[in-house]
């Protein structure tokens, strides 16, 4: 028998359906989703927002976050902190836009889509759907540019946002199954993983600190690529958490 995804009553993924969408300053909505927003910030969103305001990532954390009790139960989820005096917005958001706009988090750059995964149970494949969401507030959904969904997400730079969100994924999925179990929230191992996963800054200094990357036999490619890109580290960090709890990784000790 082949593998048929159900998808709920009222959802039917756009495939290749265009849809009509554009955002720009002079729709009538401009910059109301910036306001009052549940933002979840991604650990591949935090690289890009600290990078750009050039500050680093212990300090994005203690200035433009809150952590909150999200969907996963044993970790920790990180939200955009709004700013205060009762406005609710965005600490970006400025009297012309978003002041961050090309390093703009997961979520700014999604929709009108909303994206889900399904790992093929048959094949071990992973497929992606994206499904359009419409808020009776926003005015983009009357303009006339038509758009597919891969035409959407190539124009919001979105591929590599998905790749790096794909991977965490993988580690979220992983830090579900309890894996510092018997230390309590806020033990050790769960402040190991919030570091790498959140706090890159601070863990590329503690891996110096340790000589962690002497630890592993990495090729001299991967050793620079780490040593110069978030990115690449955050990805090394990754790999480590699976060797640490149970997961599968490419990583081999000396």
């Amino acid at each position: 028998m082949s593998y048929q995804k159900v998808f709920p009553e009222g959802m039917e993924p756009l495939g290749t359906t265009p849809f009509n969408f554009s955002c720009h300053p002079g729709v009538p909505c401009f910059t109301t989703c910036c306001k009052k927003v549940d933002l979840v910030l991604y650990p591949y969103d935090i690289i890009c927002l600290k990078n750009r305001l050039q500050i680093d990532s212990e300090e994005f954390l203690q200035r433009y976050t809150a952590l909150v009790k999200g969907s996963n139960p044993f970790f920790p989820t990180v939200m955009l902190a709004l700013t205060e005096e009762g406005r609710g917005e965005c600490p970006f958001l400025t009297d012309d836009g978003c002041a961050v706009y090309e390093y703009r988090p997961t979520d700014c750059r999604t929709y009108p889509l909303e994206r889900a995964v399904d790992r093929n149970p048959e094949k071990g494949g992973v497929a992606e759907y994206y499904f359009l969401a419409k808020h009776d507030y926003c005015a983009g959904h009357d303009e006339q540019q038509l758009l597919t969904a891969r035409e959407y997400i190539r124009s919001q730079k979105l591929d590599r946002h998905n790749t790096m969100n794909g991977l965490w994924a993988e580690i979220d999925t992983l830090f579900m199954q309890n894996p510092w179990k018997g230390e309590g929230a806020g033990g050790p191992g769960q402040q190991l993983a919030f570091l790498i996963c959140y706090n890159i800054d601070g863990f590329r200094r503690m891996a110096e600190e340790r000589n962690l990357f002497d630890q592993f036999k990495l090729p001299k490619s991967r050793r620079r690529s780490i040593n110069s890109s978030d990115e690449e580290l955050l990805k090394f960090g990754f790999d480590w958490l699976k060797m640490l709890f149970g997961g599968k990784s490419s990583l081999i000790r000396r």
